[in-house]
């Protein structure tokens, strides 16, 4: 997938590196102020970013956090960028390092990028051979092959099931384990090899599935979007926005409920219980944002992409 300039933008979305999704919705979203302070949690390459900047006057800031090396490639030249090489998880201890404690809004596009699925040597994609790696930041240990050569059945089976949807989770599981003494697991093939008696359905969406549910858990993404989810409150200025775009179930019921109740789980209501909690971000779009047809047709992968957005009391 290349990347191209959005219509009716004179924003070059960055390099053949990946194509933004929602790309105006998200920046409308940001109520963007010429002399504000911004986030982009997932610069990548600089697609949404280069939007924010266009939009900024020459006292604005961003701040672009990204934690994937490959990404710093595509820094623009201009002085009113900080990049900030670190996990979005760690957003409030860096706006404060680099003497911004709020800020104007906080953009996060939790989107693996185009780049990261069509390099074969991080393993991201089924479409190539390569390492089970997987790492978005290869500074960190766990990786697909250790993850498939250490978990327990049980771990391997739920997080088949959570994470990738995989409806013989159990029976995938209980396979890998049954198998991975005897079967190399050191690339994409020796793992398809090994899967091909247990694949059901469409072999490549199979294999899409498995390889989400490793890509979530050796990454860590869930944790990572709880623990940054729970900072918004902390540096976002009365008034300020967040916006956050999603493309797994998982992902979107968090920050929906976290946008809505200030937490992760589904909330019962009791009427013999009145617990007051204080709520500090106003759900701004009551039903996620979704793409355009005209969007789909361009960029496939956004069909999946869901944008919400919040704002700070």
């Amino acid at each position: 997938m290349k990347e191209k300039k959005h219509e009716g933008s004179n924003v070059a979305s960055g390099s053949g590196y990946h194509v933004p999704v929602l790309f105006h919705e998200s920046l409308e979203a940001l109520n963007i102020k010429p002399n504000g302070v911004y986030v982009d949690c997932t610069f990548g390459g600089g697609g949404h970013s280069r939007g924010i900047l266009e939009k900024l006057g020459a006292n604005g800031t961003l701040i672009a956090f990204d934690q994937d090396a490959d990404a710093q490639r595509n820094l623009p030249d201009d002085k009113r960028v900080v990049f900030v090489p670190q996990n979005f998880r760690h957003l409030q201890r860096f706006l404060r390092l680099h003497k911004f404690p709020k800020v104007d809004g906080v953009l996060a596009d939790l989107g693996v990028s185009s780049h990261q699925f069509d390099e074969g040597e991080r393993g991201f994609s089924i479409r190539f051979e390569g390492p089970l790696d997987m790492r978005m930041d290869r500074r960190t240990e766990l990786t697909a092959e250790k993850v498939l050569l250490t978990y327990t059945e049980l771990q391997l089976h739920k997080l088949f099931e959570q994470y990738g949807e995989v409806t013989n989770s159990k029976t995938l599981a209980k396979h890998i384990v049954q198998n991975r003494k005897q079967s190399s697991l050191k690339t994409i093939n020796d793992f398809r090899a090994m899967l091909h008696p247990v694949v059901k359905g469409n072999p490549n969406k199979y294999l899409a599935q498995v390889f989400q549910a490793l890509r979530i858990e050796v990454n860590d993404e869930m944790g990572a979007l709880k623990e940054m989810l729970q900072q918004l409150p902390q540096v976002l200025n009365p008034g300020a926005r967040a916006a956050i775009i999603t493309f797994h179930s998982i992902e979107d019921r968090l920050v929906k409920n976290f946008f809505k109740q200030g937490g992760f789980d589904e909330v019962i209501e009791n009427p013999f219980v009145q617990e007051e909690k204080e709520v500090l971000l106003k759900v701004i779009s009551k039903k996620p944002i979704v793409a355009t047809e005209e969007e789909t047709k361009r960029n496939p992968r956004s069909r999946s992409a869901k944008l919400r957005i919040a704002e700070r009391i």
